[in-house]
């Protein structure tokens, strides 16, 4: 047997028969359904011209054909590109001119605006709809199901997912088979996760918290998932008189807090919620367990290298940390200018090492060489400590990436776009703290004072150039951005200075 996910994945089946997926509408697909399927769907993308190393971009509404789409890519030993679905055809044309991708696939409804982007990149554009429909679709069910999965080793790429980058343009994180395959299985391990478990996934699969963490812990332990179009709070009540796991972004939390139906008896049915992909605020850690009887479980990780720290499944679990290394996974905290590994309670860079972390940065070796050391760790560019029972802190971020919802936005890309309107100086983007999406995107511009600008002016043409979640929820005016000596902008005193705005 190859390293490829898939075989290892099919191997630990042990009843064709499990539920793997029940959807919103009451489709119950078994483990056998989707080896069947996922082989009519490698045939198609065989048949399409797919290669072993070839990119497949995705980029489609959640549906059970988009995870189907995912194994057989992997089947077929293409690597997977998911993109965001609120990118806008600007942005999508910058991922498939870096990927040169074999196939592209869209939504229908989006064809006509992207055919653009598909055609000067290369690639065939193939179609799926939310409800699984499209020309992707119609070609599986015309082929095979029977397919020869294609061996891999544990460093061949088995994803490409795009992260931000430190002037703005995206970067292509290479993750391998193994880097998928060994993070599921240990937190299958540390989440203690069994064929008896139901997860509610109401996260986006476009990202490593929905796709590699629920969807592969899930199906490499045999479980299953009521597959949720979105998160919807009279969904997530239903499915929690039955399932046992829910993983969410801090949104979800306080959004379900916000309503009367959550108390103990409507959670007693579960073991487990997991929060991630942005920092838990200790308040909503608090008032979640005050509510229900249960700590959330918080966890670290990044698209360069899944799950990093945890904090225990047997244990303390404490608000305002990320708890332990993973086991296998190596965190250290060194000074930022010298690399040596800081003591206990002082605050540095966080490093990683382990079999978690990616291959490295798509067609970018000098960024590649400058984030992996040649000893294996990799620097996050996240600041940290360790406290004195070995938990780790996330203090801050060493670059001024912010995460909103869960998703990664740049200020720079923000920036570019809000400095070439008329009437625009200049602008600074920071995130400020958000009960909601744990930070707000926030523009401060600086105007010429002709044409006079308004928030409006400044947000309406950024809704064709930006996805929804990059665009600011607030536009403030100043008559210049605070500088150090050096000419820095000194976005800390922009933070400082506005950080009540959505209290």
């Amino acid at each position: 047997m190859s390293d490829n996910l898939f075989d290892l994945l099919t191997a630990g089946i042990s009843d064709p028969e499990a539920v793997a997926i029940e959807t919103q509408a009451g489709e119950r697909i078994r483990y056998g359904d989707l080896i069947a399927r996922s082989g009519r769907m490698a045939n198609a993308l065989a048949a399409f011209g797919v290669q072993p190393g070839d990119r497949v971009a995705v980029q489609v509404e959640k549906s059970v054909q988009a995870i189907i789409l995912y194994l057989a890519t992997l089947r077929a030993g293409a690597v997977f590109l998911p993109l965001n679905t609120g990118y806008t055809p600007a942005e999508i044309g910058y991922f498939l001119g870096d990927a040169e991708p074999r196939v592209f696939v869209c939504d229908p409804a989006r064809q006509e605006a992207l055919r653009g982007p598909t055609e000067a990149a290369g690639a065939r554009m193939v179609t799926l709809d939310a409800e699984g429909r499209g020309s992707l679709t119609d070609a599986a069910d015309a082929a095979p199901e029977a397919f020869a999965t294609v061996a891999r080793d544990s460093d061949d790429l088995a994803a490409l997912l795009y992260t931000s980058g430190t002037t703005g343009r995206s970067k292509g994180a290479m993750l391998t088979h193994g880097n998928l395959v060994s993070n599921a299985q240990v937190l299958r391990e540390a989440w203690r996760f069994t064929a008896q478990d139901v997860l509610i996934h109401a996260l986006p699969i476009f990202h490593t918290h929905g796709l590699f963490v629920a969807t592969n812990v899930v199906l490499f332990s045999g479980a299953s998932m009521i597959f949720l179009p979105k998160f919807d709070v009279d969904r997530i009540f239903e499915g929690m008189a039955r399932a046992t796991v829910l993983m969410g972004v801090p949104t979800f939390y306080v959004r379900l807090l916000q309503d009367d139906m959550l108390n103990a008896e409507t959670t007693a049915n579960m073991r487990l919620f997991v929060s991630g992909s942005a920092p838990l605020l200790a308040e909503t850690h608090r008032e979640w367990q005050a509510r229900t009887g249960h700590a959330i479980l918080e966890r670290y990780g990044m698209t360069e290298t899944n799950m990093n720290a945890s904090n225990p499944y047997d244990g303390e679990r404490i608000a305002g940390t990320v708890g332990l290394p993973l086991p296998g996974t190596e965190i250290v905290v060194t000074d930022p200018e010298t690399g040596a590994e800081l003591p206990r309670g002082e605050i540095g860079m966080i490093e990683v090492r382990g079999p978690n972390v990616f291959k490295g940065y798509w067609r970018m070796p000098e960024k590649t060489a400058a984030e992996l050391r040649d000893n294996g760790f990799f620097i996050t560019g996240d600041l940290g400590k360790f406290d004195e029972r070995g938990y780790l802190h996330i203090v801050g971020r060493g670059k001024d990436l912010i995460i909103t919802g869960g998703y990664n936005v740049y200020p720079k890309e923000i920036e570019t776009e809000i400095d070439a309107l008329p009437g625009v100086v200049e602008s600074a983007v920071i995130g400020l703290p958000h009960r909601d999406f744990g930070e707000g995107v926030t523009a401060v511009v600086v105007p010429t004072g002709s044409p006079a600008l308004t928030e409006a002016d400044v947000l309406a043409p950024l809704e064709g150039r930006l996805a929804k979640f990059k665009q600011p929820k607030r536009v403030l005016f100043m008559d210049e951005l605070p500088r150090n000596t050096m000419g820095k902008v000194q976005k800390n005193l922009l933070r400082d200075r506005f950080a009540g705005l959505y209290d």
